[in-house]
């Protein structure tokens, strides 16, 4: 089919500002990287450049001494990720096929429960209470796994709404009359074809799994079960503190703190798992946020 001047002109200017976004969300990503392998004298002095006057690996030989404690970190952020990613999906899919169901009794009852816990919660200090001392939590794997598994209000909201509108109600009816009771259908028709949103809220809690540094530091007392995000954040600082107390001392001169350039370091470290997966995982996660949130 041929276009018109004035769709080649539109698709254009689209892909025109396609590629400008492109660049912007790259750019930093660029820099990022390239700063984390700057001298440290280069960035106090010249701030962050694409290109620096002067390459150093400092900061990563800094995080190589502590080699053993990041990847014992990494262990057990990948593991929370899975087991807790796994059973989010589990818990909120099962609640949200159950919510999708036209004849459940109390519907609009439990669809507001849901609702409700997404406009307020029990506060810091209750929540933190009832975690260790009613669950037990404290220093436990759980304590990574926990806490994210009552948050999923918004995903549970749109696997139901993804299930509802997007699988048609004959698949339902015929599998009924087939003789397949609720979890055969569950698992037999709904899993199956739910797979764009269930990927699409599985990297979202992934993400929040993988980036949460808040509960190891209200649950987490004891070093060796911290997680990847809050050992880099006690890693960084250790390091403020160090370089303050060289600060005007004696010694200042002779201390080398890559402080700024091992933020960059860091968070590239951070990163590196979310960017290898998210490519495989791009074309559900797209497919899933127009059917979950625009239909229904």
């Amino acid at each position: 089919m041929l276009q018109t001047k004035g769709e080649k002109a539109f698709q254009l200017i689209a892909h025109l500002v396609m590629i400008l976004e492109t660049i912007c969300v790259i750019l930093p990503f660029v820099l990022l990287i390239m700063s984390s392998f700057t001298d440290e004298n280069e960035l106090v002095a010249y701030g962050y450049s694409f290109w620096p006057n002067k390459f150093s690996i400092e900061a990563y030989k800094y995080l190589i001494k502590k080699g053993g404690s990041i990847f014992r970190a990494y262990g057990l952020t990948i593991a929370a990720t899975v087991v807790g990613t796994t059973i989010h999906l589990m818990m909120g899919s099962m609640l949200a096929f159950s919510l999708a169901l036209k004849n459940l009794p109390g519907k609009k009852f439990f669809s507001f429960y849901v609702f409700f816990t997404m406009l307020f919660s029990g506060g810091l200090v209750p929540t933190y209470l009832t975690y260790t001392n009613v669950f037990h939590i404290k220093n436990t794997f759980f304590a990574l796994v926990v806490p994210y598994l009552m948050l999923s209000a918004i995903h549970v909201l749109l696997m139901r709404s993804f299930f509802s509108s997007s699988i048609p109600d004959a698949i339902y009816e015929a599998a009924e009359i087939d003789g397949a009771g609720l979890f055969t259908t569950y698992t037999k028709i709904v899993l199956p074809l739910g797979k764009p949103i269930l990927v699409t809220i599985g990297l979202f809690a992934g993400l929040d799994y993988w980036n949460d540094w808040l509960n190891g530091l209200y649950f987490m007392s004891d070093q060796r079960m911290y997680g990847i995000q809050t050992l880099l954040y006690r890693i960084l600082e250790d390091i403020r503190t160090l370089a303050s107390s060289a600060m005007g001392s004696a010694a200042a001169t002779s201390i080398k703190i890559p402080s700024v350039s091992i933020r960059m370091a860091i968070a590239f470290v951070a990163i590196i798992p979310i960017i290898i997966i998210y490519p495989f995982l791009q074309k559900y996660f797209q497919e899933g946020i127009a059917l979950g949130a625009v239909k229904g």
